[in-house]
């Protein structure tokens, strides 16, 4: 009997070292092909695909001449965001169709990933495969080290930096009615150079993510610039264009941003804090784009009783 328990110990360790029973790891992003092709080809070829696996475009954007940006969503995201505490921030999939080097890069948000730095009630494993399904799957990528869901639930990238539910408060309105309705208006006028890409209500709830393009020469300028902040830190042979677009949530009646220090930092965890292509070079941005946001969040603050 003893030498049976001890060879049923043995296997277990045996399992354990090869780490059967290890967490998923993942990274920000996930290639799903590389090509030849005109970029507009790929591009609705791939919307195309998008809505064949049941997704909802609810937006597209092209930040620059290169990169075309697809937002998708569905019932099933959208309900288990409506589960989350803001989870709002969690309810789009981006998928980014980039020519880099005469080469196109299909690529798209790993929701898995996802799941984890926005704290979603589930693993959204079942929209991560619907996506790879769809696009299909070469690697993920974004980081050299995966992590695992309780290192993303608990991220931030350093000490004194920002986690998820640090959230810069915009603006606070008489109702969740008032503020989705300023912010429309704010982002219709491009207030700041701010506009409008997607709008997402979660079901029974009263939640509204927008996700917003930011053109710094109408406002604050390079440091508020999707292009010119791209081009410091998406520098790597597979592109990260899907890092964008930024996002502004209506939570009842106030609104709500990441904190670029955490919402650049998901996407960009091996990003160097000094040196070329580093924090350093867009250091200014947290607080170019906060301000920015505050504008296109209506700067308005009600008093709540």
């Amino acid at each position: 009997m003893k030498k049976i328990l001890l060879s049923v110990l043995v296997a277990v360790i045996a399992i354990v070292s090869n780490g059967a029973f290890a967490a998923s790891k993942h990274k920000p992003f996930i290639l799903a092909s590389k090509q030849a092709g005109a970029l507009s080809t790929v591009t609705a070829q791939v919307s195309a695909k998008l809505t064949g696996a049941g997704f909802e475009i609810v937006g597209t954007y092209s930040p620059y001449a290169t990169t075309n940006l697809i937002i998708v969503t569905n019932d099933a995201l959208k309900q288990i965001a409506a589960k989350s505490e803001k989870g709002g921030f969690g309810a789009a999939q981006r998928v980014s169709i980039t020519n880099h080097n005469n080469e196109i890069q299909v690529a798209y948000t790993n929701a898995r990933y996802m799941a984890g730095v926005y704290r979603m009630e589930g693993d959204l494993g079942g929209i991560a495969d619907l996506l790879e399904n769809a696009l299909g799957k070469v690697q993920e990528y974004g980081m050299d080290d995966a992590m695992d869901d309780d290192d993303l639930r608990d991220y931030h990238y350093m000490i004194g930096m920002e986690y998820f539910d640090d959230l810069h408060q915009l603006s606070r309105h008489k109702s969740y009615g008032d503020a989705t309705a300023a912010v429309e208006k704010a982002l219709a006028a491009g207030t700041m150079g701010i506009t409008k890409v997607y709008r997402i209500d979660l079901p029974g709830k009263d939640e509204t993510v927008f996700g917003v393009a930011m053109d710094g020469t109408k406002g604050a300028g390079d440091m508020q610039d999707d292009a010119y902040l791209m081009s410091e830190i998406d520098f790597k042979d597979v592109r990260s264009s899907a890092h964008l677009p930024y996002e502004l949530l209506v939570s009842d009646h106030r609104v709500q941003a990441l904190s670029a220090r955490f919402r650049i930092a998901i996407n960009f965890p091996d990003l160097s804090m000094m040196g070329a292509n580093s924090f350093m070079n867009i250091m200014e941005s947290p607080d170019a784009i906060k301000a920015a946001l505050i504008q296109a969040a209506g700067d308005h603050w009600e008093k709540i009783q």
